[in-house]
């Protein structure tokens, strides 16, 4: 069986949509499975077990007709059996016709359904891996969907245990806030030094975003005795999470990572909704500002979630 799946969107999308990829690969081992992804999130599929290749192609950009043709060349010539498609467009149900490929699913929308073979209620109130894994209903698989999970290796691996000696760190507490600091450093400061004044003896780590402007240093000049860690790349940056006792974060891409892995999470997030984000579990707690302005969660909330449990 060879199978293609559209995803639109960012690495967190990719993470989130690994467990339906997983579930495919469960039920079909000897399956193909290859994804079209953006550019920016081929990344992701460093740290995926389910994926034989990696296609890209620029959904938000403005395509010409030609990109259009390729991108149905390329499928066309893949012999896919069947298609999924995480995307919400009116026209992706057309684009997916015109694959040629046989079996074609997507979620309900309008007219878009004459030109899926299946279609898929959307439910965007629940966790998104579960709304993803809504999909495989069209395939007519009723199985669960897995928990969040992701592959390190090994190199990574070995990277994180290298950065971890040179820090002096062996448990820690790791902390991101984004790549476009959302959370007001100052109040990253109050929470820092109270782990500092309260547990001393536990270090605190930051993991700084690639795309991070000073917010590390930043906190650094403020809050003398951290460490910062600077992973390269989704993988390197899911072994420095593995390793933490504790993550405090934003939304964004070590959320997911941190759930996937296991790790205990403590998530400050503004508008969205943590239900949509975060499994229910107890490892996984999210403090979210009722006036979906994130820099309304006060850091005296965010200490006594901590300390409080």
């Amino acid at each position: 069986m060879r199978l293609v799946a559209l995803i639109p969107g960012g690495i967190s999308e990719q993470i989130l949509f690994f467990p339906t990829l997983d579930d495919l690969k469960q039920n079909y081992p000897n399956a193909e499975i290859d994804v079209v992804v953006e550019p920016r999130a081929k990344a992701a599929y460093r740290v995926s077990k389910s994926v034989n290749d990696v296609l890209t192609f620029d959904f938000k950009d403005r395509n010409s007709p030609a990109d259009w043709a390729n991108l149905l060349g390329v499928l066309r010539d893949r012999e896919y059996e069947a298609v999924l498609s995480s995307g919400r467009q009116s026209g992706i149900g057309l684009l997916l016709w015109l694959t040629g490929i046989p079996k074609r699913v997507g979620y309900t929308h309008g007219n878009g359904n004459f030109f899926l073979t299946d279609s898929v209620l959307i439910k965007p109130e629940q966790y998104v891996p579960l709304t993803y894994h809504d999909l495989l209903q069209g395939l007519g698989m009723t199985t669960s969907c897995p928990d969040l999970a992701v592959r390190i290796p090994k190199s990574d691996q070995d990277w994180a245990d290298a950065q971890r000696k040179q820090l002096g760190v062996n448990g820690y507490v790791l902390l991101y806030g984004g790549a476009e600091a959302v959370y007001p450093i100052e109040h990253w400061q109050r929470i820092v030094q109270d782990f500092q004044q309260k547990q001393p003896e536990i270090p605190i780590v930051v993991l700084q975003d690639p795309a991070d402007q000073g917010f590390a240093s930043t906190l650094l000049q403020a809050c003398p005795g951290l460490k910062v860690t600077k992973p390269g790349d989704v993988g390197k940056q899911a072994a420095m999470i593995a390793g933490a006792n504790l993550l405090l974060t934003v939304e964004g891409v070590p959320l997911h990572l941190a759930v996937a892995l296991q790790v205990y999470t403590l998530a400050l997030l503004g508008a969205t909704d943590s239900e949509t984000v975060l499994p229910k579990a107890d490892k996984f707690l999210a403090l979210q500002a009722p006036s979906k302005q994130l820099s309304d969660v006060s850091p005296e909330q965010v200490l006594q979630k901590v300390w409080g449990g």
